[in-house]
């Protein structure tokens, strides 16, 4: 089963990245702020992948120690998380050569939720349910 779960992070970061870069040039196009050199795609792919990783060890290690109830547990802090480093993107200091500062939190937000949608989505494609 950690196979399968490290497989899933893995697979599920790369559709978040890929979902956030496909945002990132439809919000550029649109609103005309180029934040690459801030939030450059390989950096956005790779925390992607390394928040669904850990995702994925979250999830092994909270249904080894709690059995029945570690997914309600760890849907819930996955949950949580995602939306607590939601705050992150305002506590960012920009360099002051950037133009349109205030569309930063417009692009990087959403991006804070779709690893945790990717992980979610493909989850029942990984972990199968028992029936008791």
């Amino acid at each position: 089963m950690f196979k399968r779960l490290l497989l899933l992070g893995v697979l599920a970061g790369m559709l978040a990245g890929v979902a956030s870069i496909v945002y990132q040039k439809v919000y550029i196009s649109s609103l005309g702020a180029d934040f690459t050199k801030i939030a450059a795609p390989v950096g956005i792919i790779a925390s992607s992948v390394l928040g669904c990783l850990l995702a994925s060890l979250g999830f092994w290690l909270l249904n080894k120690w709690l059995k029945q109830k570690g997914e309600i547990v760890f849907n819930l802090l996955f949950s949580i998380l995602s939306i607590a480093t939601i705050l992150a993107p305002f506590a960012v200091k920009l360099p002051l050569d950037v133009e349109s500062p205030e569309l930063f939190p417009g692009l990087v937000v959403p991006m804070h939720l779709f690893p945790a949608m990717a992980w979610f989505t493909l989850r029942p494609l990984f972990i199968r349910e028992t029936a008791n």
